[in-house]
């Protein structure tokens, strides 16, 4: 065998040293790539609501002001007192919430039976029906305002709650998100409880939703935070102080107050609307990252 000289590849060219996790390139990237936009996006959605925080407990002086502050100089409750008895807040919170509560729940469980029989009933027409479903997701809520206003007044629901409730009980996004989830179900589960006798009502109830709750949950929060925050249909359907909900009874604080103590006052009644959802949001958060995850991939 014959013997070369020549030097080999690695002897001719060290290799150079992977930079550690603290070096100067790596820090530079995560910075750029990772905190910055991330810091970015925070300061995009904290800051005003921390604004409208810390103006609800401002005086009138200090909001319409030449010289921005932005700690108040006497952080006082008058604003939230005032919000709470210029208006009838109680009324508008009451009405809240029976419209949150009664559509989310419809909403909901109307996403589950439908999501359910697309995936696990056989019927004709299954992917036509569905693809209606996707196209509803694309079309603009906006779109069918006049319609439903035109529909709900020749009913009579003008200025009532069903007439709030009744326009948007469906909803495309949770049956399409609790459809790609069914579909990632093992289809054993189901054919075991078949064999042993189990209709379609105990094999969705005693099966498919006790191991689907995450992306139930999902779909509840995004729906209550809908209906609760919804604010242009209540506006056309109702004018009456009785049947407004908390976001369209803000909009009789604006003329409460003809100075500047009207900013603060309404900046206190955004903060009481938003702390309902803000406890929601916390005690179901995390379900959501495991929801959509769940419901992002299908079999």
């Amino acid at each position: 065998m014959l013997k070369t000289n020549r030097p080999l590849a690695s002897e001719l060219s060290p290799a150079r040293p992977l930079p550690g996790p603290f070096s100067r390139a790596n820090l530079a990237q995560t910075v750029v790539a990772g905190y910055l936009p991330l810091t970015l996006a925070t300061l995009a959605v904290v800051l005003p609501l921390l604004w409208m925080v810390l103006s609800s407990v401002k005086q009138p002086g200090e909001i319409v002001t030449t010289n921005l502050q932005l700690l108040p100089q006497a952080p006082s409750l008058d604003n939230y007192r005032t919000a709470m008895t210029t208006v009838p807040f109680a009324q508008f919170f009451a009405n809240s919430l029976i419209v949150t509560i009664v559509g989310s729940t419809i909403k909901v469980l109307l996403a589950i039976l439908t999501a359910y029989a697309l995936v696990f009933v056989r019927f004709p027409f299954k992917k036509a029906i569905f693809l209606i479903i996707l196209v509803a997701l694309m079309v603009p809520a906006q779109v069918s305002i006049l319609p439903n206003y035109v529909l709900i007044a020749g009913l009579g629901g003008k200025n009532t709650l069903w007439g709030i409730i009744l326009p948007g009980l469906g909803t495309a996004f949770g049956t399409f998100l609790l459809r790609q989830h069914f579909m990632t179900l093992p289809g054993s589960i189901l054919e075991a409880a078949e064999i042993d006798g189990a209709g379609h009502w105990r094999r969705l109830w005693q099966i498919i939703v006790p191991v689907s709750v995450p992306s139930i949950a999902t779909v509840g929060l995004v729906t209550v935070v809908g209906e609760w925050n919804d604010y242009i249909w209540p506006l056309i359907i109702t004018d009456r102080p009785e049947t407004m909900t908390l976001p369209v009874g803000l909009t009789l604080l604006q003329n409460s107050e003809g100075n500047g103590a009207g900013w603060g006052i309404l900046m206190a009644g955004a903060v009481l609307v938003i702390v309902p959802i803000l406890l929601i949001f916390a005690a179901l958060q995390r379900y959501i990252v495991a929801g959509l995850t769940q419901g992002s991939v299908t079999g």
